[in-house]
């Protein structure tokens, strides 16, 4: 199979097991997509002034989107290609939208996104990703999800009843039966939430979303101010982590149609909200690691169910995105992190194995770790550069008699 051809090769037929470890890997990701960093669309919409229908516009504009991209792309490469919402987008807007109309906010989202589609088109941001020596993308990939596994066990200080029950029974589930550990801890996180009445459920009306649309302003103010940073907050922040995601789990299509297909659907969802989706990072490798399935050609059904959830939630707007919000934040944390802890060892392990290039990774590892934030530009990229700087300068070139 090339990188950029999906699989036609058949296929042994799926049984019940092949389709439900991925199925709830897929549910995991978007649960933990919304109840970890959806709360900043809120706050980004309450900053610009935006009505309720306008909010929930915003919901069900990116929900959709981040559903179909993500589902036809999993479904045409047969790779568990999840997208999702650009979060540091989201965060640099909470700071930047309370200064700019809304119509000249869409009319910067759509130049945007129509910067990716050209990139895509292009083929260079390919080029990139594969100059990155693999023993720096693990390391990479490591240092950002780092703080999700330790975020596993932080909880502790605050619910300990909660996470203790959550990582014993995740150490007994993978003690007698691994396949079901993920499985298991999120049947039982939630049993023990809605018999305590901890789920905060209660008050919930189910509504469908109804999408508004604005028509966009384009002013070299918004072009400036929010095009061109959200261009490169989402294509450092997300698109760069979140391709490294699938190359270290083993994943081979092409970066161009993902880039291509997002920053489409980004600009036709655009006048209804969305400010931008992409290729996820952190909640991807949810899906595409062993935990998803022993067999990689498996893990696609992961991505399939992450873009269905991603629709049901769109369709019903912010009632369903409420429910996932509403879940305590140590079970969120503790489920996460419990569900990468395999793809934090398997990249660790891959980072380190070369003694030539150890320390340039272990470097990589700690300064992605650190999240450094500098002219706006989020971890992850400060991360990859101090890392590619690193394993440049200590290259062992060819021995002098």
């Amino acid at each position: 199979m090339s990188a950029n051809n999906p699989a036609h090769s058949p296929a042994a037929p799926l049984r019940a097991n092949d389709l439900i470890h991925p199925i709830v890997a897929g549910l995991i990701s978007v649960i933990v997509n919304y109840g970890g960093t959806f709360i900043l669309v809120f706050q980004a919409a309450r900053i610009a002034g935006l009505s309720a229908a306008e909010t929930a516009s915003w919901v069900w504009s990116v929900s959709i989107g981040v559903g179909v991209t993500g589902l036809i792309l999993s479904w045409r490469y047969r790779e568990p290609i999840i997208t999702a919402w650009s979060t540091p987008g989201a965060a640099f807007l909470v700071a930047t939208l309370g200064t700019t109309s809304y119509p000249e906010a869409i009319g910067a989202y759509m130049l945007s996104a129509a910067a990716f589609v050209l990139l895509g088109v292009s083929g260079y941001f390919e080029k990139v990703i594969r100059l990155i020596p693999a023993a720096i993308a693990s390391a990479l990939l490591a240092g950002i999800l780092l703080n999700f596994g330790i975020g596993a066990f932080g909880g502790a200080s605050t619910e300990p009843l909660l996470v203790g029950l959550l990582v014993l029974s995740y150490l007994l589930l993978k003690r007698f039966t691994a396949r079901y550990a993920v499985v298991g801890i999120l049947i039982i996180g939630l049993a023990w939430l809605l018999l305590r009445g901890e789920a905060g459920l209660a008050g919930l009306e189910l509504k469908l979303a109804a999408p508004v649309f604005t028509w966009p302003v384009f002013s070299l103010n918004a072009s400036l101010s929010i095009a061109l940073p959200l261009f490169l907050i989402t294509l450092t922040g997300q698109y760069m982590p979140g391709m490294l995601v699938l190359r270290n789990d083993g994943f081979k299509t092409s970066a161009n149609p993902i880039v291509t297909l997002t920053g489409l659907g980004s600009l036709i969802m655009a006048p209804f909200g969305s400010h931008a989706f992409n290729v996820a990072a952190i909640t991807a490798a949810i899906v595409t690691g062993p935990e998803a399935h022993e067999d990689r050609s498996k893990r696609w059904i992961g991505g399939i169910a992450a873009g269905v959830f991603y629709i049901l939630v769109g369709v019903f707007g912010v009632t369903l995105a409420a429910i996932f919000m509403a879940f305590p934040a140590s079970f969120i944390t503790t489920l996460a992190g419990l569900a990468l802890l395999g793809t934090i060892g398997g990249s660790l392990a891959t980072a380190l194995a070369d003694p030539a290039s150890r320390e340039a990774a272990l470097i990589t590892f700690l300064a992605s770790a650190a999240n450094i934030r500098m002219l706006g530009i989020g971890g992850a990229f400060w991360g990859l550069v101090i890392g590619l700087i690193a394993y440049v300068a200590l290259r062992q070139g060819p021995r002098r008699t």
